[in-house]
């Protein structure tokens, strides 16, 4: 069935054109480069993966329940609404809010798979340019699985959200070639690692959590690159450059954060958009939710030379600014050891499947001897 019909809201226009701007850069130095980074790049394609094979898509999902969401990370949950709602009615809106978050997750690695291109288009450093085209495959394979997921598991897409349209644009347009990387690798990628995180950490359904945690794997690459690149070149830019970036980070960070209700979500169910506002805004666990959202963005803001007053100020306005000093580095060796764990538990029970495979066979010769 084609996308266009498995949408819960009109997409409008099938496609969304940003006109290119900046320079396309070209280096003839092609025995130089930064031993950090080409070894990030080795790793890229050390890493690389078969979407249609790593993952096991013949495990079932009930489109009803395909998170398993408890009733309390419910937005309507404590509701008026919630209390007249039939255990079906309950079921599609766990549908419809599982569709909504892939869907961002969707259109954002879209989003990432242009930029990355973009930035092997655009940086001057050819170094970059290596890494950066094992991250558009990357990306691609993680818009992959997550359509295979929506199509074939959910039946259900929604449209890409405007606040996360609005700062892709924002990212795709300016001409600075370092603007992608700050805009996707350090705001979008690192929003969507946390968001990913937590449905991973706290999802009991197997499918997801392999997407999860496969896809993280990849991103706590991305990451680390954006930290590498942008650090080097930050270090050489002059106050007034970088106060230009801090704002570009502090209009991103409150786009980001708003995006964050599914407000989208309570108005397919027939709820006013100020009740459905007001109900996301108070929704305890959104309210934890949006705010663990910033845990890898404030500390990568932080590392690569971002940190002005006005920047300080707006995080403490958010009650993020604390997470400055998380450790960074010990969330992205998390995020590669959970999917190595998840490989090597598959692996095993798929190598105690074979023993008993053969064991049956040796006993079921014997007997017909």
């Amino acid at each position: 069935m084609p996308t266009h019909e498995l949408y819960a809201a009109d997409s409008g226009d099938p496609h969304w054109q940003i006109p290119a701007s900046g320079a396309a850069r070209f280096s003839w130095e092609y025995d130089d480069g930064r031993d950090r980074l080409l070894a990030l790049y080795q790793k890229g394609k050390d890493k690389q993966w078969d979407g249609q094979k790593r993952i096991d898509w013949g495990l079932e999902v009930d489109p009803l329940d395909p998170l398993g969401t408890p009733d309390e990370a419910m937005t309507l949950y404590g509701t008026p609404y919630w209390t007249k709602m039939t255990d079906r009615d309950k079921g599609e809106l766990r549908k419809h809010y599982a569709s909504w978050q892939f869907s961002q997750f969707l259109h954002g690695e879209q989003g990432a798979m242009v930029c990355a291109a973009r930035i092997v288009e655009s940086v001057p450093d050819l170094d970059a340019k290596f890494y950066s085209a094992t991250q558009t495959m990357d990306e691609a394979r993680h818009a992959e699985v997550y359509s295979r997921f929506l199509h074939e598991k959910i039946g259900m897409l929604y449209p890409i959200n405007d606040n996360l349209q609005s700062l892709l644009g924002d990212t795709l347009r300016d001409s600075r070639w370092d603007m992608p990387y700050l805009g996707m690798q350090v705001l979008i990628e690192g929003l969507a690692l946390a968001a990913f995180g937590m449905i991973r950490d706290t999802t009991d359904k197997p499918l997801p959590k392999q997407i999860l945690s496969y896809v993280m794997q990849d991103e706590a690459r991305h990451v680390a690159f954006g930290r590498m690149a942008l650090r080097d070149y930050y270090r050489q830019l002059s106050d007034a450059e970088l106060r230009e970036r801090e704002e570009f980070v502090i209009e991103g960070c409150y786009l980001m954060r708003d995006r964050l209700r599914g407000v989208e979500v309570l108005e397919n169910f027939g709820i006013p958009k100020a009740e459905a506002e007001e109900f996301s805004e108070n929704s305890e666990f959104l309210y934890l939710f949006r705010r663990l959202l910033f845990s890898r963005i404030v500390p990568c803001v932080k590392d690569i030379g971002l940190w002005g007053e006005r920047l300080q100020r707006a995080y403490v306005d958010m009650g993020v600014f604390d997470m400055g000093d998380s450790n960074l580095d010990l969330l992205m060796a998390q995020d590669e050891e959970m999917a190595e764990q998840l490989d090597a538990e598959r692996f095993a029970a798929e190598e105690r499947e074979r023993v008993a495979e053969v064991g049956n066979t040796i006993d079921e010769g014997r007997g017909s001897l």
